[in-house]
């Protein structure tokens, strides 16, 4: 599988990964965008991207890794209420928003506390797609987004 390393999202908050698929088959054409993690204070950690699809074909998010952390799990938010899922859907033509009070990736198990500043390496993993590793800032403890979410 090909991987594609995205230090570009924290400046351009874009990343275009192709999925994989025979000739002729629809596939997903996803970018990620708008990616942060707010400064943890505790030994858990948040973080929010979109993952947009421009493809024929819908896919999924079925989980991530971070060498910051023991355990990235992905996270829905209904009514309030917090889960651990096994994926998250990508429409096709459609997006898939991890923000704020909705669903996310959390980091769990923290082996360091990233600080304002620096950068968390995350592989992103789907059904159908390769994987990708991203590059996400981490902001203040405080910041809200002001487009993009």
């Amino acid at each position: 599988m090909r991987r594609l390393t995205a230090a570009a999202v924290a400046t351009t908050g874009i990343l275009a990964l192709a999925g994989c698929g025979g000739s002729g088959s629809a596939e997903a054409e996803l970018s990620i965008g708008s990616a942060y993690i707010p400064q943890p204070v505790s030994d858990m950690a948040a973080g929010f991207l979109t993952i947009t699809n421009e493809g024929d074909a819908a896919d999924r998010l079925t989980s991530a890794t971070s060498d910051v952390a023991g355990q990235v799990t992905v996270h829905e938010t209904v009514d309030g209420a917090m889960r651990e899922v096994e994926a998250l859907d990508i429409p096709a033509h459609g997006s898939l928003v991890l923000e704020s009070g909705g669903n996310h990736l959390m980091f769990e198990q923290l082996k360091r506390k990233p600080k304002q500043g620096q950068k968390v390496s995350v592989e992103l993993r789907f059904a159908h797609s390769d994987p990708v590793t991203v590059e996400i800032p981490v902001k203040p403890a405080t910041y809200t987004p002001k487009t993009g979410h």
